[in-house]
């Protein structure tokens, strides 16, 4: 642990569903998760973290059903692997009123939004949050949900991407340049609200979007929400190197990702003029915890009891858009034709290497608890440990905790992992801005509410005081 000298960045990563990572999770006992429909479901679990100093929550998202697995909906259905799926941006509010530091991030596509409408929303939240909004910007992945948008199927991966840089310049126009910082005035006496001549539109026109503007929403605390993406492939690294505030992964092991995220930073210097050290990657991590190995070993061994294997299944079809349903029970994985299929679970057996045979069945138990992330499991210090592994070797700044059980799994995380993390100098004691934004408690600095000055959202910025004529909107 010498060699760790970073504080992390730790969220919760959750979604308006039962089990999220860990699919029949929902039928333990102690289980809470089925509740997500409860509006207290959400304002107690973000007082419950608070209180513990977590930087954000992060709400995944799907626009449509696991249904790639036997060609179907129906196991996703029947085991409640991330289905029904509510919309998360509605709860936020509500989150926010009930605690004063801690961020929201949220999931929205660029694939079937139109960035007119999405800034309206994420600006109104941004406002009722006092800037504690966060945007995940991704561009989806499930075929069901273009079905359900109007669409055959998606749009091509490398497409979706150059449709999304489209896609956030256009929001970038709208946050910071329709509107100067000091254009509502609120003058009683001349009876003026907001000066005409300092909200403009953008007149986009593109390839994919044509937005004249002006945006609707005046500045909002933060104007342009934190940047969150997630994706590694060679579109995905390029753009997360030029827009990502924060970058979350998915994978078993360190080294599954440590080139990647060594590729984003380097990109990011030489393309972007960024410093890579502000581009915070976050790594998913389901952690088990007891007081002693022994009763950590004893809640895995009862969270395996309720695991759904065939909502894992469907999870895994849907993520890797491999159907293993075409494969019988005790076939040998690595051995088949797909090349897809092979090189999947060979990097499961790679970083599992106790598994001496990979059929469906045992790719499915070992991603049912965490779903595409490892499972830590042990006392405070031998999770620590772990992640401090995860820091050493794949150059991440933080962790998104999923859960086992709701919400017991965080709380064990704040009651035993916290206070080990504390006494190692990995975790701070409070948020750097009470009551700031988002931003401000992600970098730790006051003020900081807006994009960094290197990035390039703050190109698009039209500051107090200059004249229309002196700031063009980049193209």
């Amino acid at each position: 642990m010498a060699a760790v000298k970073k504080q992390l960045v730790l969220n919760a990563f959750v979604e308006m569903c039962s089990g999220h990572q860990s699919p029949g999770l929902w039928r333990h006992p102690d289980d809470h998760s089925h509740e997500f429909g409860d509006v207290k479901h959400w304002t107690e679990l973000a007082k419950l973290l608070e209180d513990a100093n977590f930087h954000g929550i992060f709400i995944a998202d799907v626009l449509g059903g696991y249904d790639v697995y036997n060609e179907s909906l129906d196991a996703a259905i029947r085991s409640g692997a991330q289905w029904p799926v509510n919309e998360p941006l509605a709860v936020v509010s509500a989150m926010a009123a009930a605690t004063k530091s801690i961020g929201f991030g949220v999931t929205v596509s660029t694939t079937y939004e139109q960035p007119y409408h999405l800034a309206r929303r994420l600006s109104t939240v941004d406002h009722l949050t006092n800037g504690r909004l966060g945007w995940n910007i991704v561009t989806s992945y499930l075929d069901s949900a273009a079905r359900n948008m109007g669409f055959k199927e998606q749009l091509q991966h490398d497409e979706r991407y150059a449709q999304a840089e489209e896609f956030v310049k256009v929001m970038y126009k709208l946050f910071e340049s329709s509107w100067r910082d000091d254009a509502v005035v609120l003058d009683r006496e001349k009876g003026v609200y907001t000066l005409p001549d300092r909200v403009r539109e953008i007149d986009h026109r593109g390839k994919y979007f044509t937005v004249p503007g002006p945006h609707i929403c005046q500045p909002s605390p933060q104007r342009t929400p934190l940047l969150l993406q997630a994706g590694t492939s060679r579109a995905g690294k390029l753009f997360a190197a030029q827009n990502a505030e924060a970058i979350f992964v998915s994978a078993h092991a360190p080294a599954v990702c440590a080139k990647s995220i060594a590729e984003i930073r380097e990109i990011a210097k030489t393309q972007f003029g960024r410093d890579p050290s502000n581009i915070k990657v976050l790594a998913l991590v389901t952690p088990i915890l007891g007081r002693t190995e022994e009763e950590a070993q004893a809640k895995l061994a009862d969270y395996r009891k309720y695991a759904s294997l065939e909502g894992a299944l469907a999870l895994f079809c849907g993520w890797t858009g491999i159907d293993l349903g075409k494969y019988g029970d005790e076939e040998e994985l690595r051995q088949v034709e797909s090349n897809a299929v092979r090189s999947t679970v060979e990097g499961y057996a790679r970083f599992s290497p106790g598994t001496s045979k990979w059929t469906k069945h045992t790719v499915a138990e070992h991603v049912s608890i965490g779903g595409n992330g490892p499972i830590i499991v042990g006392t405070p210090a031998q999770v620590a440990d772990g992640l401090a592994t995860w820091v050493e070797e794949a150059d991440v700044d933080g962790f998104n905790f999923a859960y086992a059980l709701f919400p017991q799994s965080f709380k064990d995380i704040i009651g035993l992992l916290l206070p080990e993390l504390r006494s190692r100098g990995l975790f701070w004691d409070g948020y750097a801005v009470p009551g700031g934004t988002y931003r401000e408690n992600f970098y730790g600095q006051r003020g900081q509410r807006g994009p960094l000055h290197e990035h390039v959202a703050s190109t698009y910025r039209w500051r107090a005081g200059v004249d229309a004529r002196d700031h063009t909107i980049p193209k």
